[in-house]
């Protein structure tokens, strides 16, 4: 019988290698088989036949062929494990997942429809952007940038590439930051091909997730949507990739393998000659330095809301200023929706001794307690909670005095001053419960003067009628962060709140700062996207940051506070001659102490496969010190 190479799915770098197994005749590249791996039964997946056995060796035989990936998935997943600094064997379980027996049926409201609503007739902006994905559809693929303002049809352009896309008899992945936050456009897509749907998502059980797989495997269900992981759905004959909303930081793993699924989407689109699409309107500029453009220009139907920037250096009220106040009684009066984005969740975020200056930290993470209403003080990192004392654990001092604003403080505010407002809150707290973030979004959707207060969450692609007034409650939340894309972010999600409002009416649009003169904060007020690109590129550019250069992140941790940065500094003596910069500590988060190294370099696929291998050469080491390592490509947060 027949030998193969077999990587067994196994998490440790010290075997991260293929062994030889007997396979049955028949058995070729990308089967998943059950086989013996020392004492246990393993998941394999099968990356080469017709091996000779290793001197000495007498291989052992696969138990039997669980199912079968497509061979271009198994190429996708060895390179995003040679890119990410990560094991092929936890690269090859994104695109093997282990599928349960099926226990019974997956419906989710609107699915079985037929599908039959009509395409929209196209602006002459979309006219061009569908004929240039038509075209590359019919050639050899390409990468492009879908870019318009919130409300310019990039939806109805992806329904009609994806259309394309099946005339063809090719099928189609559609990503979504976030599946539960964007309701609306799953609607669409369901609307228009029905039962040819399929959707993947964290919320699915097992039963249903190995259901959806097998309509998509048969070509049941030729079109995905989903999330992140989604990425990986073994469509046949892939001819499109959508990735919406490609600015948003979701899109980033943040557990080995670190990928990034807009990046995996290039590499899988050139593997398989597909059409890789980014939509946004607020592009990356990464994306925008790099990409073709296909621009849609304003929103269609109704102008952008007036932006006003309030300068809380000159207001006496937080979190509620006199302008916003102002704002939110003409609502109370006249009707209307309102958008509160707050990008701190809990009641306060510091709780802050006048005495002694101490502030409640938690024990195991280097960061402060956050206040909720329910009488505790709560850590957003590892989930420890305690008791609000009554005075300082520190110094016996009463005068504790509660620092800042969040979701749960704003929502109390306005009961105070505009009671006749209904309340929504959608932060992580409210959306814990599954379906708890739908069902909060359909109680907006179907009330008159209400307010929906919330985090990032409440910018991310919704379309409610009647909302005439958005607010970013504190727009220095993410400027005053240390990281080199915290201008980037902050203009996303201030341009990204104001496309919520006034779709269907006249809207504004507050936002409240202690800096006004910022610059993302002055582009965002003129919902100027292209200037402020321009200067970020400049700005980056001459810092040799993306795209200019990559970044990749190592990071050690562990529970001695001195092995992490041991670690690193016989990292770095290992990957001589790159731009690094450290090893230097980061915040200890939960319980373990960290450090990290960071390196600039033009080419991040090498230096990542030399780290990866450097730690697993000091797996034993570190397995002896406590001390774990992940290296992150491009990494999102520094």
């Amino acid at each position: 019988m027949p030998l193969a190479s077999v990587y067994p799915l196994v998490t440790s770098r010290s075997v991260a290698r293929p062994f030889t197994y007997v396979v049955p005749d028949g058995v070729g590249r990308g089967a998943v088989v059950a086989v013996r791996f020392g004492r246990a039964a393993q998941r394999g997946v099968v990356i080469e036949t017709g091996v000779e056995a290793p001197p000495g060796i007498v291989a052992a035989s696969i138990e039997r062929v669980l199912y079968e990936l497509p061979p271009a998935l198994v190429d996708l997943a060895l390179w995003l494990a040679d890119y990410y600094g990560s094991t092929p064997a936890r690269a090859l379980e994104l695109v093997a997942p282990m599928l349960r027996a099926r226990r019974g049926e997956r419906r989710e409201p609107g699915e079985g429809m037929t599908g039959e609503a009509e395409p929209a007739e196209l602006t002459e902006p979309q006219q061009r952007a569908v004929a240039r994905l038509v075209e590359a559809l019919d050639g050899d693929g390409g990468h492009l940038l879908l870019a318009g303002a919130t409300g310019s049809g990039k939806t109805e352009v992806y329904l009609q590439a994806c259309a394309a896309a099946l005339e063809r008899g090719r099928g189609a992945i559609v990503l979504v930051p976030e599946i539960a936050l964007t309701p609306q456009a799953l609607g669409r897509f369901r609307a228009r091909f029905g039962d040819r749907i399929a959707v993947f998502h964290s919320a699915l059980t097992d039963a249903e997730r190995r259901d959806e797989r097998e309509r998509v495997v048969s070509g049941e269900a030729p079109i995905v949507v989903g999330a992140r992981s989604a990425v990986f759905a073994p469509v046949p004959r892939l001819g499109l990739i959508c990735i919406d909303e490609e600015h948003d930081s979701s899109y980033k793993q943040e557990s080995d393998p670190r990928y990034d699924a807009r990046t995996v989407a290039a590499k899988r689109a050139a593997l398989e000659g597909a059409v890789a699409v980014y939509g946004s309107a607020t592009p990356r500029p990464e994306s925008w330095e790099r990409l073709e453009r296909l621009e849609l220009g304003p929103r269609l139907g109704a102008p952008m809301p007036t932006v006003k920037v309030v300068d809380l250096r000159r207001e006496a009220g937080y979190p509620l200023s006199a302008p916003l106040l102002t704002a939110l009684g003409a609502i109370s009066e006249r009707g209307g929706k309102a958008i509160l984005l707050l990008n701190r969740r809990g009641l306060v975020p510091a709780l802050h001794c006048r005495a002694c200056g101490a502030s409640r930290r938690c024990g195991r993470c280097d960061v402060s307690l956050t206040v909720h209403g329910d009488g505790r003080l709560h850590c957003h990192h590892c989930g420890y909670s305690e008791p609000e004392p009554e005075s300082c654990p520190a110094c016996g001092s009463i005068e504790l005095a509660r620092i800042g604003a969040g979701t749960q403080r704003l929502e109390r505010e306005l009961a105070k001053h505009v009671p006749e407002l209904e309340r929504i809150r959608l932060d992580a707290d409210t959306a814990a419960k599954r379906g708890a973030s739908q069902v909060a979004l359909e109680r907006f959707a179907a009330a008159d003067r209400v307010v929906l207060i919330g985090t990032q969450m409440v910018a991310k692609g919704h379309h409610f009628p009647g909302v005439t007034l958005a607010a970013v409650v504190d727009a220095d939340t993410g400027l005053g962060l240390p990281d080199f894309r915290a201008e980037e972010r902050t203009f996303q999600l201030v341009t990204q709140l104001a496309g919520r409002s006034g779709r269907d009416a006249p809207g504004r649009v507050i936002v409240q700062t202690f800096q006004p003169d910022a610059s993302p904060l002055v582009f965002a007020a003129r919902h100027d996207v292209a200037g402020f690109l321009a200067e970020e590129l400049q700005r980056r550019r001459e810092l040799r940051y993306p795209p200019f250069g990559h970044l990749v992140s190592i990071v050690a941790m562990g529970a001695d506070a001195s092995a992490p940065d041991r670690l690193l500094r016989e990292l770095r003596a290992g990957l001589a001659g790159t731009d690094l910069l450290g090893p230097a500590p980061l915040l200890r988060l939960r319980g373990k102490h960290r450090a990290q190294l960071l390196a600039k370099t033009d080419r991040p696929r090498a230096l990542a496969a030399c780290a990866a291998e450097l730690l697993a050469g000091a797996a034993p080491a570190m397995r002896r010190a406590g001390v774990s390592a992940v290296v992150d490509v491009d990494p999102q947060s520094l």
